[in-house]
């Protein structure tokens, strides 16, 4: 399905500023569907055929000097969480010409919301029409209109509505009031999180003094469990919430700003180990401040998780860190044991058990800093061709070449491959006596869910009619352990073209 983005490039004469304002408007407009009770449908201006080829005939006006193609095109869809939804299939990408729906071009014409008289029956159900013009503000205060929107409520299930879906539906129809005006998305604010409360989490309504008019069961309830012991409505939110909450400390600023619903921002609350998110919207219609909503949302639950992944989190890094501290404990006890040996292969053999011991430190060290389990494997990688080359610098003064990005990788990936990368590159120094050795890194697949890495010398090459499965190497015993049993990998190590050794690591990786 093509994006909003997609179509307004494509289909509209619409500029960068405006897509910018319809996305603010896209991101936060669940809110007016949830308070509508109705499924929200944007509809912009579409653009004749020649003119989305490059021409510029065929454009109608509509009054106001500005043209565009005389039929319309739907960029998004919402559909309410709280009441039925009329269209259950997706109609984004829809086309229909002018004078298809006369409720859209009178709105777009006349610049006013219009509502229709009588239910439609035309999708099987009764369903009541309003659409809305969507208004940008320019700098010099002029507004451009830029689409509609297409309010359809489900009458199916209507009733003599509560007070708190006529407190909805007036809040809904202010909102509404406000997109017309254009000044809803509220502009040069920070976009919205995910996670703002909803207006199914709890609801009040604001007069302009910042006295509570109405209160939903939610929003009553994360109160009483803020130690509200009194009736919410006709308190002055600011002045109780800070009561409930700051009764020992300096009040908080955004607290009394958001708590009067004097500007769209949001904080969080918190008292007797209970946490409530607000989230305040400012109702300006006709120029002036007629009150505001504040969204309420008990985000207990949720803050106790996230701190209990934060200690986890901290908890494994401190893990890593002393394993890595313990490696290279282990790592210098054997140097030092090296030191005292007469005999040169066992002085050899224990230097390369420091070897393997520091890279697998190099790879914890990393995991100690990152935020998951997850590493860039180029710094690891870097580390470990660095060691390489400090320890065949006395003899051979090759230095190792990285070609490629191993990227990000998970732990249980780079451990393993940080040392099978030890061991291959400490056999080529040592045996292979090259001038050159590099190691070249690809990812392939059709979502770089593979990965492939060769390590090529043009040393001396590998020993006639030799075979990896008959090998006695124990590096290259350690090395085919890890990738063919512990990372489900393939290798293959034969001679290189123009001489030398070619050893081809292929190892899947996990989707994602």
């Amino acid at each position: 399905m093509p994006t909003l983005s997609d179509l307004v490039v494509r289909h509209t004469s619409l500029d960068a500023a405006d897509l910018e304002w319809l996305h603010s408007l896209v991101s936060d407009w669940q809110l007016l569907a949830d308070l509508s009770f109705a499924d929200l449908i944007l509809w912009a201006p579409l653009l004749p055929p020649a003119a989305e080829a490059g021409g510029g005939e065929g454009r109608a006006e509509n009054g106001h000097g500005e043209r565009y193609g005389g039929g319309w095109i739907a960029i998004a869809q919402m559909r309410p969480t709280t009441g039925p939804t009329v269209y259950h299939d997706d109609v984004v990408g829809t086309v229909v010409a002018r004078g298809e729906r006369h409720l859209i071009d009178t709105a777009w014409n006349e610049r006013r919301i219009c509502r229709e008289g009588d239910p439609d029956w035309s999708t099987g159900v009764p369903v009541r029409e309003e659409t809305i013009p969507v208004r940008r503000m320019l700098p010099d205060g002029q507004g451009r209109f830029l689409a509609i929107i297409q309010r359809s409520t489900n009458l199916s299930s209507a009733r003599t509505p509560s007070r708190l879906e006529l407190t909805y539906l007036q809040s809904a129809s202010d909102l509404a009031q406000m997109v017309a005006e254009g000044r809803f998305p509220f502009s040069g604010d920070e976009p919205i999180l995910v996670r703002s409360p909803r207006v199914g989490d709890g609801l009040l309504r604001l007069d302009r003094g910042g006295r509570v008019t109405y209160a939903s069961p939610n929003a009553l309830s994360a109160y009483r469990r803020l130690g509200l012991h009194a009736d919410l409505v006709g308190a002055e939110l600011g002045r109780v919430t800070a009561t409930l909450c700051y009764s020992d400390e300096p009040i908080n600023e955004d607290l009394m700003i958001v708590a009067s619903g004097r500007a769209a921002k949001e904080t969080e609350v918190e008292s007797g180990g209970t946490i409530v998110q607000l989230r305040a919207i400012p109702l300006i219609v006709g120029g002036g401040r007629i009150g505001a909503l504040v969204l309420i949302r008990d985000v207990t639950e949720l803050r106790r998780r996230e701190r209990e992944l934060m200690t986890k989190d901290a908890t494994i890094r401190e893990i890593h860190h002393r394993v890595k501290n313990n490696l290279q404990t282990v790592a210098a006890l054997l140097r030092l044991q090296a030191r005292r040996l007469q005999v040169p292969e066992g002085r050899e053999a224990l230097e390369e058990a420091v070897r393997r011991v520091g890279s697998i430190a190099i790879v914890h060290e990393t995991l100690s800093h990152a935020p998951e389990e997850f590493v860039d494997f180029d710094d690891i990688a870097d580390r470990v061709i660095a060691m390489a080359g400090e320890v065949s610098a006395a003899e051979s003064a090759v230095t190792p070449r990285r070609v490629g990005a191993f990227g990000v990788l998970p732990s249980l990936i780079a451990t393993p491959l940080a040392m099978a990368l030890t061991e291959l590159l400490q056999n080529a120094l040592q045996h292979g006596r090259p001038r050159r050795l590099q190691v070249v890194v690809e990812r392939v697949g059709p979502g770089d869910d593979r990965l492939n890495v060769t390590v090529w010398d043009d040393g001396q090459g590998v020993p006639e009619g030799f075979d990896l499965d008959s090998s006695t190497s124990l590096g290259l015993q350690i090395v085919r352990t890890l990738v063919e049993g512990e990372l489900s990998g393939k290798l293959s190590i034969g001679p290189r073209e123009g001489g030398g050794t070619e050893v081809m690591l292929s190892i899947p990786l996990p989707a994602g």
